[in-house]
């Protein structure tokens, strides 16, 4: 691969999912454009210890500054968008969610970036309850807008990934370019940043006892660094296209207590 070939833009890159991919993408000799919103913050100290520190090269950009996007993507072939707002029972994530991805497609148009790798959410294709109960959700089916709209918790977000999907999609079709979609589920995994992500806050409430779902609640979980893997595959191998499931495999909220048990039995757990 060609110098200017092996240059991309990773959107997010001091976070869970970031932070892997960019320990990927180095170990392979990449040359990387991470977005942070500021290089000198310490939180992002853990990037300058990934393999190959010197082919990394942080940036401060804002998903809603379109100049500040466009210097970062400026000069790569390829670029990973994986900045996402943090999981939220609150509307605001829209605009960000939504407004930042078109942000981030429109300056990869201008700077004729080759391929953009979009992170969206296994919440943008479950969230359908007119989907047929006896057939398995797979690429085609797409969460119901509405239906996230009038449900409580937190799926305003869910509603901001399938509507950043959904729109990144008709712009990329529009403007003739080169776009995949990788939907990862419930991402669990060791951790690089100093902070705890919020699928980590999951485990951290079955460690103290303050997590109050159902004990055989399910989710398809899938390991960060096979997300990082898939997304690399999606954007390496010429023949993907369209959107593409990340998962693994389903846990229910008690087999997760058990294996906690098992590793920290000194802790209290939620009963049955």
């Amino acid at each position: 691969m060609e110098a200017a070939e092996a240059r991309v833009c990773v959107t997010g890159a001091g976070g869970y999912l970031g932070s892997w991919l960019l320990h990927l993408l180095l170990s392979k000799n990449y040359t990387v454009h991470g977005t942070v919103r500021e290089p000198s913050d310490a939180k992002y100290g853990h990037l300058k210890e990934l393999p190959n520190p010197s082919n990394l090269k942080l940036v401060k950009a804002e998903l809603l500054d379109y100049n500040s996007i466009y210097s970062a993507v400026e000069g790569c072939s390829g670029v990973f968008h994986v900045a996402s707002p943090v999981p939220s029972a609150s509307a605001e994530v829209i605009e960000p969610a939504v407004g930042g991805t078109l942000n981030v497609l429109k300056a990869c148009v201008e700077a004729k970036v080759k391929r953009v790798v979009f992170v969206s959410s296994g919440t943008a294709v479950s969230m359908n309850p007119s989907w047929p109960k006896d057939q398995v959700m797979d690429e085609t089916c797409w969460s119901d807008k509405d239906y996230c709209r009038s449900i409580q918790g937190q799926n305003w977000y869910r509603l901001s990934k399938t509507e950043a999907e959904g729109r990144a999609f008709e712009f990329a079709e529009a403007n003739g370019l080169d776009f995949v979609s990788v939907c990862p589920t419930f991402i669990l995994g060791p951790i690089l940043q100093p902070a705890v992500n919020a699928s980590s806050l999951v485990l951290l409430r079955l460690l103290k006892g303050t997590e109050l779902e159902p004990c055989n609640q399910c989710r398809t979980m899938v390991d960060v660094r096979d997300v990082a893997e898939a997304l690399l595959l999606a954007y390496e191998n010429a023949e993907t296209l369209g959107r593409y499931i990340c998962a693994a495999h389903m846990i229910s909220t008690q087999e997760m207590v058990e294996i906690l048990k098992g590793l920290y039995p000194n802790y209290k757990y939620p009963e049955r």
